[in-house]
C-alpha cells in the first residue's frame, strides 16, 4: 500500500512541478516579450501564410499582455496538474495533439489579417480531454472527475461562440475538438468496465 500511495504522490508532485514550470514560463516569455517591444508577438499565428505553420507551436506560449497571460494561468495550471496526474507521456502526448490540431485550426479559420497566440487553446483542450477522458477509458474515477471539472470549468464553453471579436473563438473550438481527439487517440488500451 505505502508503495502505491509513494507512486501517487510521486505523480502528484511531477505534475505539480510541470504546471508550475509551465505557467512560470508564459509569465517570463510574457516579460521577454514586454522587454523586446512586443518582439515574440511575430510568432502568433497569421492565418494561412504556408510560413506560419511554424508558429502553431510556439503561439500557445505566448501571450498579449499581462492580462491575457494571467486569465489563462489558473485555469491551465488546474487542468493541466489534473491531466498529468494520469501520466507525463500520456499528458505530453494530449498537449501535441492540441497544440497541433487547435493551432491548425485556427491557421485554417481564423480571419485574414489577425494574429492568434495564447495558451486558451490548450486550456480548452484539456477541458474537452477531461471531459470524456473517464467514459473513453471506461474508468469511474475519471468519470467523476470529468463532472467535477464540467461544473467548475463548464462556462468556458461559452468561449467557443464568436461573441468578442478580440478573442479567438477559433482557437477555443478547435482546442476542445483537439482535446476530446486526444481522449480517443490516447486512451488506455485496455478500458475497465464502467462497473465498480
Amino acid at each position: 500500500m505505502n508503495d502505491v500511495r509513494m507512486r501517487t504522490g510521486d505523480r502528484a508532485l511531477m505534475a505539480g512541478v510541470v504546471m508550475l514550470g509551465w505557467v512560470g514560463l508564459l509569465w517570463a516569455l510574457e516579460a521577454i516579450d514586454l522587454a523586446t517591444g512586443h518582439g515574440l508577438d511575430d510568432h502568433g499565428i497569421s492565418p494561412r501564410e504556408p510560413g506560419e505553420l511554424l508558429d502553431i507551436v510556439p503561439a500557445a506560449f505566448l501571450h498579449d499582455g499581462w492580462a491575457h497571460v494571467a486569465s489563462n494561468s489558473v485555469p491551465l495550471l488546474v487542468l493541466g496538474f489534473i491531466a498529468a496526474l494520469g501520466g507525463l507521456r500520456r499528458f505530453a502526448g494530449v498537449v501535441l495533439t492540441v497544440i497541433l490540431i487547435g493551432g491548425l485550426g485556427v491557421w485554417l479559420i481564423a480571419p485574414a489579417g489577425t494574429v492568434t497566440l495564447g495558451a486558451s487553446g490548450v486550456v480548452f483542450g484539456l477541458f474537452g480531454y477531461l471531459l470524456v477522458r473517464g467514459f473513453v477509458d471506461r474508468r469511474p474515477l475519471d468519470v467523476v472527475v470529468g463532472l467535477v471539472v464540467a461544473a467548475v470549468y463548464g462556462s468556458l464553453l461559452q468561449g467557443v461562440l464568436p461573441t468578442d471579436p478580440g478573442v479567438s473563438w477559433q482557437s477555443h473550438l478547435f482546442g476542445l475538438i483537439a482535446g476530446v481527439v486526444a481522449a480517443f487517440t490516447l486512451r488506455r488500451s485496455t478500458p475497465r468496465p464502467l462497473t465498480p
